[in-house]
Formats: structure tokens, C-alpha cells, sequence
């Protein structure tokens, strides 16, 4: 039977107690997505600071045993199918997973499913890659390109996503009717556009008026907060 001491991971960032989730994140849009679900389910989890600008963290040995990708956010259950410890990465796998495991946030059966599902879906393959180029052409390296095409292309297509999104809020409180882990997932992108990457102007972010009210519902959530704050950033 496989144990937590298996995974080659456990002996650079050793768990500080075995019989919770191991958590490898940093508190990026896509990291927090997990460390949200998991105060949003009341689970108990260690997490470990992965830093993904240190090769002596992501390209380590151990971290790419758990991750060949060596992205974060990874996890380590050791409650797994069966009972044994399991290893998972990519966001969305993580979000499934745990929606099925403790049968919340993401329905089981039928159309609300699979609704919940594409909308998870339409995050990690629009909204995260697109909103994430908008970081780097406006925040990061990329500004320092004088062509101004690259930059435009990714404004204008945050923008045309944010409008996908503002029209499926109209009447609803959230993405699909209930609280899920589509809104889980696409909560803290929408957040980094002015947190982070300061380009609310640039994708035109006040003018998505669901999309406003929408984000404060989902930041006034106390898990949310909580989920936000790790891992911690070393003092």
C-alpha cells in the first residue's frame, strides 16, 4: 500500500502533519483557486510554498515527481481513491476532484454538471491564458516591446471575455445559479486584472457592471479571503 513517505516530494517539503492534504501552491490566480476550495469546504490542509521563480523550488526532482509540468498548484491526498494517497495537478483537476470527494460545489449528476463543467472549462482555456498574457504584455517583460500589437490583441480579448461573462451573469448571483468551482476558478483571474496587473482601464473592467457585482459577492466570502492569504509570504 503506497504511503504519504512514497512520494519523493515529502522529503524536500516535509508534511507537518500526514493526515491532511498537501498543498504546493503560491498565491497566484491559479493557486488560490485551490487553497479557496479547500476553506470553502472546511478541510484541513498544510500548505507548501512553491516558488515559481526559484529553479531550486518548481525544477527540483522532487517537485517534478508530483508535477512532470513543474507549474503549481499540486496536491498530495492522503485519503485518496481507495484510501491510498493520491497525487494530482492542474487546477481544474484539483477542483473537480475535491467537488466530487466531498460533494459540494460541483453537482454530480445531470445538466447542472456539465454546465459547471464548461464554464470551468471556458476558465482554464480562456480566461486564464488570456488574462495572463494581458499580465505580461502590460505588467511584466512584455511591456518593454515597443510593437503595440501583441498588447492590444490580449486587452481586446480580456475585454471580449469579460463581456462572455457579464452576459451570463445577467439574473444570476453567480456563474451558473448556485456557488460553484466555476466561480472559484474564474474569481481570482478577474481579481489579478486590477490587483495585480493594474489593467482595469485597458480591458475596460468598469464597464462590466454583473461582473462587478458578481466579483464583490465572491471576495466578501470569508473563505475567500482566507484562501487568498496562502500560502503566506515568508516575513
Amino acid at each position: 500500500m503506497t504511503q504519504l513517505a512514497d512520494f519523493p516530494i515529502t522529503r524536500r517539503w516535509p508534511p507537518r502533519r500526514e493526515n491532511v492534504i498537501q498543498l504546493y501552491s503560491l498565491g497566484t490566480p491559479n493557486g488560490v483557486k485551490v487553497s479557496i476550495m479547500l476553506e470553502e469546504l472546511g478541510v484541513d490542509y498544510d500548505v507548501h510554498r512553491i516558488s515559481i521563480g526559484d529553479p531550486e523550488d518548481q525544477l527540483t526532482p522532487e517537485y517534478l515527481s508530483l508535477n512532470p509540468n513543474n507549474k503549481i498548484p499540486a496536491m498530495i491526498d492522503p485519503d485518496g481513491p481507495g484510501g491510498e494517497p493520491m497525487g494530482l495537478w492542474e487546477s481544474g483537476a484539483i477542483l473537480t476532484y475535491l467537488g466530487d470527494k466531498y460533494d459540494r460545489f460541483l453537482p454530480q449528476s445531470g445538466a447542472a454538471r456539465w454546465h459547471t463543467l464548461q464554464w470551468l472549462f471556458w476558465q482554464m482555456g480562456g480566461v486564464g491564458p488570456m488574462f495572463g498574457q494581458v499580465g505580461f504584455f502590460h505588467r511584466y517583460k512584455g511591456k518593454e516591446i515597443e510593437d503595440p500589437r501583441p498588447r492590444q490583441r490580449y486587452y481586446n480579448e480580456a475585454r471580449r471575455l469579460l463581456g462572455v461573462l457579464d452576459r451570463q451573469l445577467q439574473g444570476r448571483d453567480w456563474i451558473t445559479g448556485d456557488y460553484s468551482i466555476a466561480d472559484i476558478a474564474t474569481g481570482p483571474w478577474v481579481r489579478t486584472i486590477s490587483r495585480f496587473y493594474e489593467a482595469e482601464a485597458q480591458v475596460g473592467l468598469a464597464d462590466f457592471t454583473a461582473v462587478n457585482a458578481w466579483l464583490d459577492r465572491f471576495e466578501a466570502r470569508p473563505a475567500v479571503e482566507r484562501g487568498w492569504q496562502q500560502p503566506r509570504n515568508p516575513e
